[in-house]
């Protein structure tokens, strides 16, 4: 076999699941397109779907990399929650009647919500790798927890009446496109280069493969795990600051059917559950998937939102059941 078709096979072997998945972008594209015609292809609703996918898209990422990790993150959407809250009460603590945008107070909250969603991750982090708290309990307790500091600190109610410069900033548009797409994009090609090249990212999957392997090779897994969930509370801070800004209001339960969507998502993109194997590259593309079918649904106005639920638990399950004899094909071919 000469060089170039050999390096051809393992280009072709590692990026498989890319190429399944680039297949079923068009296969989708396509089946949207027949199913609602002009609704579908419609610049308007192009743009409906450009300021939905960077929330739960974040959410996917941040997920994703717990999985990476043979963990997950159930606690994810209500730790944005959170983090919008608290950021939205210094606003209204410190925001002035004067009419202005108030961009300054605006950008100071922001850094708030980042460091509550850091300091959030840490604490899955230390409960998983320091007290020992198998991650799904220990990121379901932690869910319950969010959501009720954020409850406490709103009294159940939404927080509203935030200057306009906190949606003047998150409704703005660089270019053609919208400010939260580009802070998407950036932060997933942050994510791709964390997974893919650095010393984390090869920690992460070494985690994720075999943690007691991990121990004998001399690294550090509650640094690792700890890390890692602080990456996912971040990308949950940034989410919930996109939803404060679209809704221009803030309160506990925003986004509560985001959780099934983003592990769909993660495990669509290629992400193991096992943990080990992944990349964030087919997260993204996963979610530009999911957001059109996801429209799709939308305009089928007769189908329930509960129903919608089912269909992403079947997808799931789909996924998982493809992925699983996908894994098979693989080990049997070696």
């Amino acid at each position: 076999m000469s060089k170039e078709k050999t390096v051809m096979k393992k280009m072709t072997t590692r990026d498989a699941n890319f190429v399944r998945l680039l297949i079923v972008f068009a296969a989708v594209f396509v089946i949207c397109s027949l199913l609602q015609g002009g609704k579908f292809l419609n610049l308007d609703n192009f743009g409906s779907m450009f300021k939905q996918f960077p929330e739960y898209g974040l959410l996917a990422i941040g997920i994703g990399m717990a999985l990476l990790i043979g963990g997950i993150d159930l606690s994810a959407v209500y730790l944005a929650n959170l983090s919008s809250i608290i950021a939205g009460l210094f606003v209204l603590k410190f925001m002035n009647d004067s009419g202005d945008p108030q961009t300054g107070l605006i950008l100071v909250s922001f850094l708030i919500a980042i460091l509550v969603g850091a300091v959030g991750g840490a604490v899955n982090g230390l409960l998983i790798s320091g007290v020992g708290i198998p991650a799904m309990l220990a990121t379901l307790g932690t869910q319950s927890l969010f959501w009720g500091i954020g409850v406490v600190l709103t009294k159940g109610s939404t927080l509203s009446k935030f200057p306009k410069g906190l949606t003047m900033m998150l409704n703005a548009k660089i270019g053609i496109l919208p400010v939260t797409v580009v802070i998407f994009a950036i932060v997933a090609a942050v994510c791709i280069v964390i997974v893919a090249k650095t010393k984390l990212g090869y920690e992460m999957k070494m985690y994720g493969t075999n943690n007691k392997a991990t121990i004998y090779a001399g690294l550090n897994n509650l640094k690792i795990v700890v890390l890692t969930h602080m990456i996912s509370g971040i990308l949950a801070a940034l989410c919930g600051i996109i939803m404060w800004g679209r809704y221009s209001s803030a309160k506990a339960d925003n986004g509560a059917t985001y959780t099934m969507q983003a592990i769909l998502i993660a495990v669509m993109g290629g992400i193991s559950p096992n943990g080990g194997k992944g990349n964030v590259q087919g997260i993204v593309l996963a979610v530009l998937i999911i957001q059109m079918v996801s429209s799709t649904l939308n305009m089928f106005t007769w189908i329930p939102t509960p129903c919608r639920q089912i269909v992403w638990g079947v997808l799931l399950i789909v996924v998982m059941i493809l992925n699983y004899y996908s894994d098979q094909k693989a080990k049997k071919a070696k």
